[in-house]
């Protein structure tokens, strides 16, 4: 089975995919997130393309563990995911992902535009690899 990251962001959408094996997360792409319908058509239409079997979307939790109001903007976008699609979402605990793909981008001297337009997807590809490792 497929599997789906997301890094869900005011501003970027990341998303990482599975192999169809569900073994191997790798960045896929990132998406503008401009609050509208538009953003869940193209994520539906890549749950749809790919043969998306998981949804997965990174959980922002405060370092104490508590949850706050990223993580109810969090549980909104994903109750607004449910209306367009009926795959499965789970959630997954994404403090420091960000920090891990920055640190990630500085190994790979990644700078300016690309960085911005990349760290969505790296955060969304290690939320989606924390959640299948797991598994098991």
């Amino acid at each position: 089975m497929r599997y789906m990251g997301i890094d869900f962001g005011d501003a970027r959408v990341g998303i990482a995919l599975s192999d169809p094996l569900g073994m191997l997360a790798q960045r896929y792409t990132t998406l503008t997130n401009t609050g509208g319908k538009k953003l869940f058509e193209q994520i539906s239409a890549i749950i749809e393309e790919k043969q998306v079997g998981h949804i997965v979307i990174g959980l922002p939790k405060n370092m104490d563990a508590t949850e706050g109001f990223r993580a109810e903007a969090t549980y909104a976008f994903a109750e607004r995911l449910k209306t367009y699609t009926n795959v499965p979402i789970s959630f997954w605990d994404e403090r420091l992902t960000t920090v891990a793909a920055h640190g990630y981008l500085n190994e790979l001297d990644v700078r300016g535009k690309k960085r911005k337009e990349t760290v969505d997807a790296v955060s969304a590809e290690l939320i989606l690899e924390g959640f299948m490792q797991s598994r098991g």
